[in-house]
C-alpha cells in the first residue's frame, strides 16, 4: 500500500487534472469567447473527478505492481494516463450539461450552482457540451505526443474504448432507456425489473467507470488479462456509485450532493430504492465493493489505490 493517505491522493490527483484541463482546454481566440466560457463555466464547476482519479489510479496500480519501489516508473505510467484522464472529464461534463437540459432531466443546479442551460440557454449548453466532446477525442489524438509505435497503439486503443463508452452502446444508450424509463421517449414507454435497471446503469453510469479505469491500465501498458480485471473492477464500482447515489437522492439535501435532491422520485424514475428499498440497496452497493475487493486482490493490484477508492465510494455522502 502507498505511504501517502487516500486524501492526498485524491486531493493531489484532482489538483493535475484540474491544471492540465485547464491547459489543454482550448480558449480565444481559437474558439469564441462565449463557447469558451459556457465550457469552463461547467468543467470547473467542481465535482469528485471520480472517473479521472480512476484514470490515474489504475495507471499507477499497474506500474507499481511492475515496480513497486521505482517511484520514477509510477509517475511515469500517470504521465501517459493524464490526457486519457481529462479527455474522460471532458466527456463526462458534456453528459452532464446535456442530462440537465429541459429535453432530458430538467434540473435547474449542478454542482452546487445553476446548470449551464440556466445560465447561457438551451442553445449555447448545448454547444458546449457538444465542443467539450470533441475537444475530449482532440486530446486523445494528440496527447501524449510520442513516436513509439506501442504507445500510439495504446491511444488508438484508448479513443475506441472511450468512443464505445460515451455512444449508443454506452452512456447515450444507457440515457435513452432512463428516458423511455421515465415515460419522456415520445410514447414507447419502458418497465424496468431490477435486471433491466441494473442494464440501464452500466450504460449511462458504469461504461464511463470502466472506460475511465481500463484506459489507465493500457496507458500504463498493461497486458489484457489486467486490463480486463480493471474494467471487472470499474463495473462494481460504478454500480456501486450509481446505487448509492439513487440512495442520496432519497436520503441527501440539495447543499450536500450541489444537486436537486428527491427529483428521482418526483420524476417517478426507476431507482434502486423504489425497486428494493434503502436496506436492501444499501446491501447490494456493499456486495459491489466487496467484489471489488476480491478483483484487485486477484489481479495481484492489492498494493494501490484501487481498493481504497472503493472503500471510499461506499462512504461517500455527495
Amino acid at each position: 500500500m502507498p505511504h501517502a493517505t487516500l486524501a492526498a491522493f485524491l486531493e493531489s490527483t484532482r489538483t493535475r487534472v484540474e491544471q492540465a484541463l485547464d491547459a489543454w482546454l482550448p480558449r480565444p481566440p481559437r474558439v469564441p469567447a462565449l463557447v469558451s466560457e459556457s465550457m469552463r463555466y461547467s468543467l470547473f464547476a467542481g465535482g469528485k473527478r471520480l472517473r479521472p482519479v480512476l484514470t490515474l489510479a489504475a495507471a499507477d496500480a499497474v506500474a507499481r505492481r511492475g515496480s513497486a519501489a521505482d517511484e520514477r516508473a509510477h509517475a511515469a505510467a500517470r504521465d501517459a494516463a493524464l490526457p486519457a484522464a481529462c479527455a474522460i472529464e471532458l466527456i463526462h461534463t458534456y453528459s452532464l450539461i446535456h442530462d440537465d437540459l429541459p429535453a432530458m432531466d430538467n434540473d435547474t443546479l449542478r454542482r452546487g450552482r445553476p446548470t449551464a442551460h440556466v445560465v447561457y440557454g438551451d442553445g449555447i449548453a448545448i454547444l458546449a457540451g457538444d465542443g467539450l466532446q470533441a475537444a475530449a477525442f482532440e486530446l486523445l489524438a494528440r496527447q501524449p505526443p510520442h513516436p513509439d509505435a506501442a504507445v500510439s497503439g495504446r491511444q488508438l486503443r484508448v479513443i475506441a474504448t472511450v468512443a464505445d463508452a460515451a455512444g449508443p452502446a454506452g452512456m447515450v444508450g444507457g440515457q435513452a432507456i432512463d428516458l423511455q424509463a421515465a415515460g419522456r421517449a415520445m410514447g414507447r414507454p419502458l418497465t424496468l425489473d431490477g435486471e433491466a435497471l441494473r442494464g440501464m446503469h452500466g450504460r449511462k453510469t458504469g461504461a464511463m467507470i470502466r472506460a475511465s479505469a481500463s484506459c489507465g491500465a493500457i496507458m500504463a501498458g498493461a497486458d489484457d488479462a489486467t486490463v480486463a480485471a480493471a474494467d471487472r473492477y470499474a463495473a462494481e464500482l460504478g454500480l456501486a456509485f450509481q446505487i448509492i447515489d439513487d440512495i442520496l437522492d432519497v436520503e441527501g439535501d440539495a447543499a450536500t450532493l450541489g444537486k436537486t435532491a428527491g427529483k428521482d422520485a418526483a420524476d417517478a424514475k426507476p431507482t434502486y430504492p423504489a425497486l428494493f428499498g434503502l436496506d436492501r440497496s444499501r446491501a447490494l452497493a456493499a456486495e459491489c465493493i466487496e467484489r471489488c475487493r476480491t478483483t484487485v486482490h486477484e489481479a495481484g493490484l492489492s498494493d494501490s489505490w484501487l481498493w481504497p477508492i472503493a472503500q471510499w465510494m461506499l462512504d461517500r455522502k455527495s
